[in-house]
């Protein structure tokens, strides 16, 4: 029996829980939580990644109320689907995603919770197949590309891609830079509206890149989180697709969080192709086997929703004219940004919903503090992440600070 001494003299240990190192948090959170905290009631936050329409908000889709109603009506049960999670919404991707490859039975697909959950399963069998494998990550890329890599212990290198002073792709920049890897190595490229910077390779370059990762045997891996946001479905897709011509091993991650604004409800598919229809098969038996590991099984909802619009011929129509007006408004802003003045003209020439400012990080911080404009400290700023009545406040405190 315990003395009164050791019963109440406290414990100290030095492991388990306790031992816990502090963890940095995610400076795009860290923001969020700023802009929230800030009591004027002229603020524009520019740093959360979500579409916003003229009047600032961000709508569920009309098409997609439609879904949720015929959802709510007809589904009969809420049993387990399996970790494949809807089998026929990933069927209904295939030809949006990969046009003419839609029939190669070489490519395998499977719902996943979002973009995230897409890339961090393709890195899982990354690292399973070949776990000496180096990823090559763009600098600057999007902020949640290198945890979700360092989770399964790939070696991360970094490779030329932005050059903030032009506004433009450092093309022959990035190709040298892509010198150094070995066969096997991967390759992380942004299928279209790249994140952080907006500019996009072009069809030549997207053409060059594809003979580069074939020549040399890399694995290319596509994150493609803003399909239909740049200059339409089938052009966004068109780098992708032709590295699906040229390569036999491709990785995509896509997302429909965006283009269906479906976001808290994660909504992605993982897409393999091998060099035979045995190999993706055994390559996906790992899919399912991870994925049962990380997440046994995706949520439902939202993938039901758009699977029920993707088989509708009609429901399918509405939606293309709601992605179509979401991609106009992203470009209108863009035009009336780039027009305000010279120093902002490349805005205009790039895609999807984010830019960077030629800003430095006191510039960017004083702007939060005398203007209530908050953006990442890179300049990062989401294009649409304001209302229409916000835009000429945001460009004349922008380019006050440009002025110095």
């Amino acid at each position: 029996m315990l003395s009164e001494t050791q019963a109440t003299a406290p414990r100290t240990t030095t492991g388990g829980l306790a031992g816990l190192p502090p963890v940095t948090s995610d400076s795009l959170l860290a923001l969020i939580a700023m802009a929230n905290a800030d009591p004027r009631p002229d603020k524009i936050d520019v740093g959360v990644g979500v579409f916003r329409d003229a009047a600032g908000q961000t709508p569920i889709l009309k098409v997609m109320k439609k879904a949720e109603r015929i959802l709510l009506e007809t589904q009969s049960t809420k049993a387990y689907l399996g970790s494949a999670g809807d089998k026929r919404f990933a069927e209904l991707i295939r030809p949006i995603l990969l046009g003419p490859h839609a029939d190669d039975e070489r490519i395998a697909g499977v719902q996943t919770p979002g973009g995230c959950g897409a890339l961090r399963l393709g890195f899982e069998l990354i690292a399973t197949a070949n776990p000496n494998a180096r990823v090559f990550v763009s600098t600057p890329t999007w902020p949640n590309h290198r945890p979700l890599i360092r989770g399964t212990r790939l070696e991360i290198i970094e490779y030329p891609y932005y050059d903030r002073d032009s506004g433009t792709v450092r093309f022959e920049e990035m190709i040298e830079g892509l010198g150094s890897a070995r066969e096997g190595d991967v390759v992380l490229l942004h299928g279209c509206c790249h994140n952080p910077t907006g500019a996009d390779l072009n069809d030549e370059q997207w053409g060059e890149v594809a003979r580069f990762v074939a020549e040399r045997r890399l694995l290319p891996f596509v994150d493609i989180a803003y399909q239909g946001f740049g200059r339409g479905l089938d052009e966004d897709a068109a780098g992708l697709r032709g590295l699906l011509a040229a390569c036999d091993d491709v990785l995509v991650a896509q997302s429909c969080d965006k283009n269906f604004s479906v976001y808290r409800d994660r909504v992605g598919s993982l897409f393999v192709k091998s060099g035979s229809a045995d190999a993706t098969a055994r390559a996906m038996a790992h899919v399912f086997q991870r994925a049962r590991e990380m997440w046994s099984m995706p949520p439902d909802h939202g993938a039901a929703a758009v699977r029920i619009i993707l088989d509708d011929p009609q429901l399918s129509a509405d939606w293309l004219v709601e992605l179509d007006a979401m991609r106009d408004r992203i470009n209108a802003v863009r035009r009336r940004i780039a027009a305000a003045d010279p120093r902002l003209a490349f805005i205009g020439t790039q895609f999807g919903m984010f830019s960077m400012l030629p800003l430095r990080r006191e510039q960017v911080l004083a702007l939060r503090e005398r203007d209530a404009i908050y953006m990442a400290d890179s300049g990062r700023f989401n294009i649409v992440g304001m209302a229409d009545h916000s835009i000429d406040r945001f460009v004349a405190a922008v380019v006050e600070a440009l002025d110095g």
